[in-house]
């Protein structure tokens, strides 16, 4: 078998962001700690012995500020405060402190594209009419058409309808326009207005001086749009990578990828250095990109070494389930990441796509769904269950830096059968139902089995924000802890043998000789201890090497070979 070598390995005490496993908690999902039914910041601190025991270095939480919680909290009112549907600030202050004790870091949300409507300079800029310098901070304009009753340009809102939405004037007349991308909640800052910029400034000093580690930074490719804010004829989305070839695509329009943006993060890459003082890469302080965008290319220019640490690769959770597109996907994005000298960050799932447990059971090569609900085409969920761990298993075995879902540790699936009427999703609701939304992949999570709401929070009435599917209570934590060859078990040893063989700096070398239907590679660190990687994907039973040792098995081998659907991992 002939090896090609597309990455070669890192220094073992490489930059800690380089090569950690960060686990995303939706806050409102993980863990109640005062039985309203939403989880909240206690919650996340009684759980840290648990995620210190998953094996995870850092954790990313969406976001906790003070919202109207019109997008479940992406529609912030007050940066510097928590909301108290999830606390208060001495209690983000103990879930810092704590978790630095257990040794894990805090990434926390940060949300620079919007605000909400009902935040102070918004409703400010109402009030003070057109030309008003509260107004600049924002993106209002006049309409068009003699009675200015027709809206600056064409573009339509991701969450559906119009981008734009008129307002009144303080003396009640109809006036200017203002831009959402999202929700009509959510208007779009100006970031060419320099309060903007000495804004967010502000805002990442007050967290990193209250010790978060770095900042997960949403729809990190829309803050600029182009001058002159053109029409544009496609249909941008929430989230998706498309085709790089075709002009029209939603990633390629004039409200994404713009050059201003680069700068944005050059001025934020140089705040959070004057954080890492210390010379310790342990220690660094990051920044992670939110960007979908329909090359690889485009997504690494945001961690060039003068901007962003990371950058999620969204390429990488769109590919389908064949092993030619996971070796086209990983080489492709090993020298993109190789190119500009950042690390490969994986991902499968997160709060905004179906989870992977779910859409590994449908039919290979199907368009990512939007939501999954009744009427849906339902996946088959052992087959998504069963592909779900082989893919973490090999996603978790490649050099660079990973991110799982709370959650996917269990091997949930979505809820495909929520009603329609407890969806919160804005997108549901902006589309008329069109679009199903995330609500799936936002269940609460099972703790107790036995217990109401699964333990996930002493609710009196066991009714948590969105109702969970029978098929949680086996999945709970409390049915899995200990059981060999359950989904928590499989995911503590992964991370403990990720760590032991430093899978995350070594280098990527692939197999050749195998089935078009196996992908197959060597680990190896920088002393050459190799560990060696076979998924296969195909029908056929694959051999185990002569005097292979099995260190991991996403599933069960097949009288000692590697079944359908299945990786191993061998010394």
């Amino acid at each position: 078998m002939t090896p090609s070598s597309p990455h070669a390995p890192q220094s073992h005490d490489a930059p800690w962001w380089r090569h950690a496993v960060i686990y995303q908690v939706y806050p409102r999902s993980f863990a109640d700690g005062d039985g309203n039914g939403v989880g909240d910041l206690p919650g996340i601190t009684s759980r840290l012995d648990y995620l210190a025991g998953l094996g995870v270095d850092a954790i990313w939480i969406s976001p906790f500020y003070v919202s109207p919680m019109k997008d479940a909290g992406y529609d912030v009112t007050d940066y510097r405060d928590i909301d108290p549907l999830f606390g208060t600030l001495a209690d983000a202050d103990e879930l810092i402190a704590r978790a630095h004790a257990v040794g894990i870091k805090i990434l926390i949300d940060l949300v620079p594209n919007h605000t909400s409507d009902q935040h102070a300079w918004f409703q400010a800029a109402l009030a003070a009419g057109p030309g008003s310098p509260e107004r600049e901070r924002y993106m209002f304009r006049p309409g068009k058409g003699p009675e200015g009753d027709e809206p600056p340009n064409n573009w339509v809102s991701i969450f559906g309808g119009r981008a734009w939405t008129r307002v009144d004037d303080p003396d009640g007349t109809p006036g200017e326009w203002y831009l959402h991308l999202f929700d009509s909640s959510q208007p779009d800052l100006n970031w060419d207005n320099a309060e903007v910029i000495e804004e967010f400034d502000s805002i990442l000093r007050f967290w990193l001086d209250r010790g978060v580690d770095g900042f997960r930074v949403d729809v990190a490719h829309s803050l600029v749009k182009e001058a002159g804010l053109p029409d544009w004829h496609g249909k941008p989305v929430m989230a998706g990578t498309g085709d790089p070839e075709d002009p029209t695509h939603a990633k390629r329009g004039p409200m994404f990828d713009q050059e201003g943006v680069h700068e944005v993060y050059r001025r934020w890459r140089r705040i959070v250095e004057e954080y890492n003082t210390t010379g310790d890469p342990g220690q660094d302080r990051i920044l992670c990109a939110e960007a979908w965008l329909p090359s690889l290319e485009r997504t690494m220019r945001f961690v060039r070494p003068d901007e962003m640490h990371q950058a999620f690769n969204f390429h990488f959770l769109e590919v389908a389930w064949r092993a030619a597109d996971l070796r086209e996907v990983i080489d492709d994005s090993v020298e993109a990441a190789d190119a500009v000298g950042a690390p490969t960050t994986w991902v499968l799932s997160n709060h905004d796509v179906v989870r992977h447990a779910t859409r590994l059971g449908l039919p290979v090569g199907t368009v990512r769904p939007n939501g999954i609900g009744a009427g849906s085409v339902q996946p088959n969920a052992t087959l998504g269950l069963r592909r779900a761990r082989a893919a973490t298993a090999l996603m978790l075995a490649l050099p660079g830096s990973a991110y799982i879902y709370n959650g996917e540790e269990l091997g949930l699936p979505d809820h495909t059968a929520l009603p329609d009427h407890v969806r919160q999703d804005p997108a549901f609701h902006r589309t008329q139902g069109e679009e199903l939304g995330r609500d799936g992949c936002r269940i609460p999570l099972p703790w107790v089995a036995g217990e109401p709401s699964y333990g996930f929070g002493p609710e009196p009435d066991g009714s948590p924000w969105l109702p969970q599917p029978l098929t949680y209570g086996p999945l709970a934590v409390d049915r899995q802890e200990g059981v060999p060859g359950s989904t928590l078990e499989t995911y503590r040893e992964m991370l403990r043998l990720r760590r032991e063989h430093d899978l995350g700096v070594g280098g990527l070398t692939w197999l050749e000789g195998y089935a078009a239907d196996v992908v197959a590679f060597v680990n190896a660190r920088e002393d050459g201890t190799p560990v060696t990687v076979i998924a296969n994907l195909g029908e056929e039973p694959v051999e185990l090497p002569e005097g292979a040792e099995v260190l991991l098995c996403s599933g069960r081998l097949d009288r000692g070979r590697v079944g359908q659907d299945t990786t191993v991992w061998l010394a």
